[in-house]
């Protein structure tokens, strides 16, 4: 079990299902594994792209700290085309609150700490949408930080949730349950050393209409850049938006690329 008994979760009834739902890749990768990839089923496919191995090894750089990742982060009013960025109001969006049934899909609802055996260093949240529109699209923007090599871990137990939960999967919140009816791969953005993209199809918490989600997670080294679009309304959107993924990417690129430069 190695640390998995060490590692605490925000959240009890997530860290419980979490750390289940982990034991595999704790095994593997915290306890000095092989290191080979979780079989997700979707080989060839384009929910998925990878170099191969992970780039971070338990002996590479420190992962970045929450002042590095806010400076490799979008700024509170930047623009992005018809979208603007900003901040959270409290601090992260409802859904990291919210909890799957079974647990091996969390990956797919929220990659908060204790979503899987590799809880984050540091993490830095943020959201665009066009702020004119109240129902309109908006995109949960988080970048996250990781001990070497756990972003690769990560990204395998997303995999891993794509495939076993593609027939769906129950959403826990607050005061209600959410239904998922299927998870499907969809196009991944050619960045970072891996990239995961998914098309969610869920029925309101009335059960009644047909909405549609995007997630798309890019890892680079030992950090995670997380998009989730979603839409108050039966539309699909067709993905995140490429040009807010791009900025985003141009931004930690360079960031990084200044950090690495200073050490």
């Amino acid at each position: 079990m190695c640390e998995a008994g060490k590692r605490r979760a925000r959240r009890t009834r997530r860290g419980l299902g979490a750390v289940a739902a982990g034991l595999v890749l704790a095994g593997a990768a915290a306890c000095g594994g092989d290191g080979q990839d979780a079989d997700d089923g979707k080989d060839g496919k384009p929910s998925g792209r990878t170099a191969g191995k992970p780039t971070a090894a338990a002996s590479g750089p420190a992962p970045l700290t929450e002042d590095r990742l806010t400076a490799a982060s979008l700024t509170d009013g930047e623009r992005i085309g018809a979208y603007t960025a900003s901040e959270y109001a409290l601090g992260a969006p409802l859904g990291d609150d919210y909890t799957a049934e079974p647990a091996v899909c969390q990956p797919l609802v929220s990659l908060a700490e204790g979503a899987t055996a590799f809880d984050p260093v540091a993490e830095v949240q943020r959201k665009a949408d066009i702020p004119d529109e109240l129902l309109g699209l908006t995109v949960s923007v988080q970048l996250r930080s990781y001990t070497a090599p756990d972003a690769a871990g990560v990204m395998k137990a997303l995999g891993t949730a794509g495939h076993e939960c593609a027939g769906g999967f129950t959403e826990d919140r607050a005061l209600a349950k959410a239904t998922y009816l299927k998870v499907e791969p969809a196009g991944a953005p050619d960045v970072g050393d891996e990239a995961r993209a998914y098309r969610l199809t869920l029925l309101d918490v009335k059960g009644t209409l047909k909405l549609y989600e995007y997630l798309t997670v890019v890892r680079s080294g030992s950090t995670t850049l997380s998009f989730r679009a979603e839409i108050t309304g039966t539309k699909d959107v067709g993905g995140v938006p490429d040009e807010i993924i791009q900025a985003q990417w141009q931004k930690f690129r360079a960031a990084a690329g200044d950090a690495a430069e200073k050490r």
